[in-house]
């Protein structure tokens, strides 16, 4: 069922140490290989398999790890334990010897084997071949949990709940590979701590270091001893939509949470909007893990509302891939270059440099990933050296990887990148795509050869949301194609005639504004970016033909406010002056809009005339003083609009018109909530409204009094409309132990070389 002889003899000896503790309920006491002394753990306690068995005293764990599948233990395998057990029992240390081993074991044998151990001077003696481990493994969640790498190496339709897995079935699939090589590090120890008390993760870290396994082992943890039915989403509209509040046990991942290479503000906007049903699934049971890379996260930051910060504070989980132990280190390479597609000639002459490259400083997860693959090995030469520029300059030999792939190849990830990294299948071609494979020298047929080609190494088939998709293997291919793309006018002409808008407006910027990874366009291709904005009336998005020009309206608005140079806009402004009008009078809200961001960004380069600049205070004004938000205190690029003389007169309209009709307003609130609505996020606006007011006329004592008075009565209110939540029990992953430390003398890449003779490993292990 397992293919436990993948798993490596220190791997191993870590899985019969967390059977040891999690099925024999016993603190065992674990030993380094150099000094063990034949044993590998111990512990004195009392134990009763079943009725009739008793055991008790000082218990001696050993394992014995066979590489080849299949093999079966016999006597000649244990004979240099003999006089091992002898010494330990002449010391009282052993009164019951347990032998755990993948080898499997005949009855006769296990007679014989025990049989010599009592002879030797153990009192008891218990030999537990692989049928045994694998029913441990079967029978305990919580076991598989804490040695995540099983779920890779057996059938996930045995091991997981079968509603469970058929619901997932693609997502959880998709992981299996990748499951086989995790390790458990600390981040991920935080991680299920959060994960346990909020209900909530967001991870955080640097490209490659290790988010999305660690959302993946989580994943499946939690589709295994919860039985959660796992969503993989894109965004939180999807998140929202395909919520159940009938399901409690659902289990959303949401990869790149705000931007898969550069930060992407919609993206924001749409978890301000959806945070109220956010906060509504996770009360009802529902498990969100987020990531996110951490520029983009210190970027999206500064625009999330601030009522989604306690829940992204207290249970945000930062990886530092520096904080990784040497052990841990080891171990990802271990399990990657053994579970790997290289041949056995690369992995043995690349092991006595492997030490090297796990210790070197800007080592990361993804190091292991690219060695354990030919594709990215293929003009590596095997010295000290050339592995330390390896994983030196990972960035530029990535990118030298991809400028080296043949014309097919490159269209195939173009491809990729113009969908914004999630190019659905079957592939189905946009208008202007034909064009564009044409003049990279490819077609559909020779692109999707390639893709077949390229599939595990630099791309990858999985599902997303119940659509199966190709994506960038990891999203550090798609930064280096973009830097590849970047140093082409003629590739990145093709990218920008070929590419759909909507992907234009989240991939590049007009000019250099300061955003990392973001494709520049030089003032050479602004008319034709110019040209493509023109041509953008209606946005795909939605299906009504209003909708789609009010969201492409939109778009095109926070493109010019976030990711255009002053150069840029000036142009864009002389051709479509209808901009002016789009920006005057937008329909601003509790919150500012993509049209009222433009016109600040206009007004900081002196490009918004007089005349729009005094409409836009005007309906900035207005929202403020109909109490549907204070818009003009609240965001700091609105009031920077205001002249001193329009701040004070905005001062004597808030005390004339909006003080007094607080409790009016704050009435009309309260009758307008669903009872289905929480009461707490109901009035969550209102209250954001009272603090700005509040903060705004600190100085005013009969102000500040009395919105106080109002700001309780709203609080009272909420408690007394919330109406309990439904009772649900907790569940809760538990308390991951730590993994052991060093593990002595012995290398943990000792069998990756194949020696004359392996079977059962030899050794103490």
């Amino acid at each position: 069922m397992y293919e436990l002889h993948r798993l490596g003899w220190n791997s191993f000896q870590q899985l019969c140490l967390s059977i040891a503790r999690e099925v024999l309920g016993q603190t065992v006491q674990s030993f380094l290989d150099a000094n063990d002394a034949g044993r590998d753990g111990a512990f004195a306690g009392h134990w009763s398999p079943k009725p009739g068995q008793d055991y008790k005293g000082t218990f001696v764990i050993q394992c014995k790890f066979s590489k080849v599948a299949g093999r079966r233990l016999t006597v000649a395998d244990v004979a240099e334990e003999i006089p091992k057990v002898r010494a330990l029992a002449a010391q009282g240390l052993c009164d019951v010897y347990i032998l755990m081993t993948n080898a499997g074991v005949t009855g006769r044998q296990d007679a014989r084997i025990q049989a010599e151990f009592v002879q030797a001077g153990a009192k008891n003696a218990l030999v537990f071949g692989v049928t045994w481990i694998e029913d441990q493994i079967l029978g305990s969640a919580r076991l598989r949990m804490l040695v995540p790498r099983v779920y890779g190496l057996g059938d996930l339709s045995q091991i997981l709940d079968e509603r469970a897995y058929r619901q997932a079935h693609a997502v959880l699939e998709s992981m299996k590979d990748e499951l086989a090589k995790v390790v458990l590090t600390d981040a991920y120890r935080k991680a299920v701590r959060a994960l346990d008390a909020h209900s909530f993760v967001l991870l955080i870290g640097e490209p490659a270091a290790g988010k999305t396994t660690i959302a993946s082992m989580l994943a499946m943890a939690s589709a295994d001893r919860w039985k959660s039915l796992v969503v993989k989403v894109d965004d939180p509209s999807t998140i929202v939509e395909r919520w159940n509040v009938d399901e409690p046990s659902q289990f959303f991942w949401v990869d790149d949470a705000f931007g898969s290479m550069q930060y992407e503000s919609l993206l924001v906007y749409e978890w301000n909007r959806k945070l109220t049903q956010v906060n509504a699934m996770l009360r009802r049971g529902a498990k969100i893990v987020m990531t996110s890379r951490d520029y983009i996260y210190n970027r999206a930051r500064q625009d999330l509302k601030d009522s989604m910060f306690p829940l992204v504070s207290e249970s945000h989980v930062v990886i530092d891939v520096h904080e990784l132990s040497s052990a841990e280190r080891e171990q990802i390479l271990y399990n990657h270059l053994k579970l790997g597609a290289q041949p056995q000639e690369f992995v043995e002459k690349i092991v006595p440099h492997l030490d090297a490259v796990a210790a070197h400083p800007r080592f990361v997860p993804e190091i292991a990933r690219r060695l354990a693959n030919p594709k990215f090995t293929e003009k590596l030469y095997l010295s000290r050296y050339s592995l330390e520029q390896f994983v030196e300059k990972r960035e530029q030999l990535l990118l030298d990887v991809i400028e080296g792939l043949d014309d097919h190849s490159k269209a195939a990830l173009g491809l990729i990148y113009m969908r914004r990294g999630n190019l659905e299948s079957p592939i189905m071609l946009r208008e202007s795509e034909p064009q564009a494979l044409e003049r990279m020298g490819s077609t559909l047929g020779e692109c999707l050869k390639a893709m077949e080609a390229l599939n595990d190494s630099l791309v990858i088939h999985t599902c997303i949301d119940d659509q199966t998709v190709w994506r960038f293997k990891h999203p550090t291919i798609g930064d280096a194609y973009a830097t590849s793309l970047a140093k082409s006018s003629e590739m990145l002409v093709i990218y920008i005639r070929g590419s759909a808008t909507e992907s234009l407006l989240s991939q590049v910027t007009c000019g250099d504004v300061g955003l990392q990874n973001a494709l520049v366009v030089p003032k050479s291709l602004f008319a034709m970016m110019a040209e493509r904005l023109g041509s953008y009336a209606v946005s795909k998005t939605f299906k009504q033909e209003w909708l789609g020009s009010w969201m492409a309206r939109r778009n095109i608005c926070q493109f010019l406010a976030d990711r255009c140079s002053k150069e840029f806009l000036s142009q864009y402004l002389a051709q479509a002056p209808e901009l002016l009008e789009w920006v005057s009078e937008p329909e601003i809200g509790r919150y500012a809009t993509p049209q009222s961001d433009l016109g600040v960004q206009l007004h900081r380069f002196g490009l918004l005339p007089e005349a729009n600049r005094k409409r836009l205070v005007a309906a900035a004004c207005k929202a403020t003083i109909s109490g549907n938000g204070v818009v003009a205190l609240s965001n700091s690029g609105i009031r920077g609009l205001l002249q001193p003389e329009e701040s004070a007169k905005l001062d004597e309209r808030m005390r004339l018109e909006l003080l007094p009709k607080l409790p009016s307003l704050r009435s009309e609130r309260q009758l307008s909530h669903d009872p289905s609505e929480r009461a707490d996020e109901h009035m969550a606006g209102m209250q954001e409204s009272f603090s700005e007011l509040k903060r705004h006329f600190l100085a005013d004592v009969d102000v500040v009094e009395r919105i106080d008075g109002e700001a309780k009565l709203a609080n009272d209110w909420v408690a007394n409309a919330n109406s309990p939540e439904p009772k649900r029990g907790p569940r809760a992953l538990g308390k991951v132990e730590h993994a052991e430390g060093k593990h002595g003398a012995r290398s943990i890449f000792d069998d990756l070389v194949v020696r004359e003779g392996d079977g059962v490993d030899g050794s103490s292990h």
